[in-house]
């Protein structure tokens, strides 16, 4: 998704220390969203999206997933985050870490029945990236 990311965050290469510095909640849920477990959904971590930086998404089904912190209660930063993303067509779905660390199972069962959800009503096509898609003359 180049061109569509804030340079600031890919010339401080944060998202590469983000991945290398997972909280302990998503370290757990990992290894259930990579290797396409989930509906044969591929699954990026830390991937950068204009001036956010995405814990988890599906690309292909415009899912994102956060995993917060108690700091993250009643964040209006988070609000506006979500607003922002779904106006891109993703889906956001927020879990407590402590919710991912003890109901681990639980929480893959949620997400499971969001990615089948979205392959059945996608409600928005996937637009090009940048350079991709027709060449206008």
């Amino acid at each position: 998704m180049q061109g569509q990311t804030d340079n600031a965050i890919l010339d401080a290469k944060l998202q590469r220390r983000l991945r290398n510095a997972m909280t302990d909640a998503e370290r757990r849920l990992w290894p259930v969203l990579r290797g396409k477990q989930l509906d044969g959904c591929k699954f990026r971590r830390q991937h950068p999206y204009y001036r956010y930086i995405l814990d988890f998404v599906c690309l292909e089904r415009r899912l994102v997933i956060e995993v917060d912190g108690g700091q993250h209660a009643g964040s209006q930063h988070d609000a506006q985050r979500d607003r922002f993303l779904a106006e891109g067509g993703f889906r956001v779905l927020r879990f407590w870490n402590n919710d991912v660390l003890t109901q681990t199972q639980a929480v893959a069962e949620t997400i499971q029945r969001n990615l089948i959800d979205l392959a059945q009503h996608h409600p928005l096509p996937s637009p090009p990236l940048e350079g991709e898609g027709e060449e206008t003359p």
